[in-house]
């Protein structure tokens, strides 16, 4: 997993936030889905990558620029000949001084979460390889992430239930939440997964925290424990892909709750790594 410094920013495209639009009530923490508009003919992206955004300085420890990267949570089509559209879900971060002990508002997301349509950005990439749709659309589609981690499944339930007309195979969402108001498309506010509940192959599975004032957020650990054996089940399907998104601790979480249901570790890491080789397993993830 490579750090940000590490990443080629030497190719840049010119982007218009054309829309702005909260996903989550006030009284939890701000998300927000921002639409973006890039005229450019040369730029394309496909889902399950991640897009760059930089800010220019100065910014502490004397960096002239701020990069920050995205996964991609949603394509919609522009009109012919006039760019690309492409979505990204942010959430509005602060951060503690350990000093201090004064909060202060991340560079990114507050500057994203402040603009308004017409507001223009630089971007890089994209970066990463990409969920590719299996070609038979009776492969089982397995998905687990949490928090904004969700973002690119959401752009692939898109592309799977609008474009491949009907999907046979069995799709399942796995996700995590600290609160009911944190389930990014499908709380009292937004019900954008909500589209998708008339599909007869579509299911979410959602775990929240316990203890969510603590800002714990365990919900996922929860989730695969509970439904261990449902997902083991559907990994011994030779027609089964795996896809993962969000914070690192997702795949160890899941390596836990597999490797009991497995019976040992060694035998969840056998699984693994034929899902692996067989090229049914892809995995987003950031620390």
């Amino acid at each position: 997993m490579a750090h940000l410094d590490e990443y080629d920013i030497s190719k840049t495209w010119n982007a218009v936030m054309t829309a702005s639009q909260r996903i989550t009530p006030e009284q939890s923490d701000e998300v927000r889905n921002l639409t973006f508009h890039v005229k450019d003919g040369g730029f394309n992206y496909h889902v399950g990558q991640s897009i760059g955004i930089l800010f220019p300085g100065p910014h502490p420890y004397g960096n002239t620029q701020h990069l920050r990267l995205y996964s991609i949570a949603g394509d919609a089509p522009a009109p012919s000949g006039q760019g690309v559209l492409l979505e990204l879900c942010v959430r509005r971060c602060f951060y503690i001084d350990e000093v201090s002990g004064e909060r202060y508002p991340g560079i990114a997301s507050n500057k994203l979460c402040d603009a308004q349509p017409g507001a223009q950005f630089t971007l890089t990439g994209p970066y990463g390889s990409h969920f590719q749709t299996p070609e038979a659309n009776t492969s089982n589609l397995l998905m687990i992430g949490t928090g904004t981690g969700i973002a690119p499944f959401r752009a692939f339930l898109q592309r799977i239930y609008k474009r491949h007309n009907e999907w046979k195979g069995k799709v399942r969402l796995y996700y995590g939440a600290r609160t009911g108001m944190e389930v990014l498309y499908n709380n009292d506010r937004n019900t954008d997964l909500a589209l998708y509940y008339d599909q007869a192959t579509f299911k979410a599975i959602e775990g929240l925290s316990k203890r969510p004032w603590l800002g714990e957020s365990n919900a996922i650990e929860q989730t695969l424990q509970q439904h261990a054996q449902n997902i083991w089940d559907l990994m011994q399907d030779d027609n089964t892909c795996v896809y993962l998104a969000g914070l690192e601790k997702i795949s160890s979480a899941l390596g836990e709750a597999m490797s009991k249901v497995a019976g040992s570790k060694s035998r969840w890491n056998w699984m693994r790594h034929e899902l692996q080789e067989q090229g049914r397993w892809a995995e987003l993830l950031y620390s």
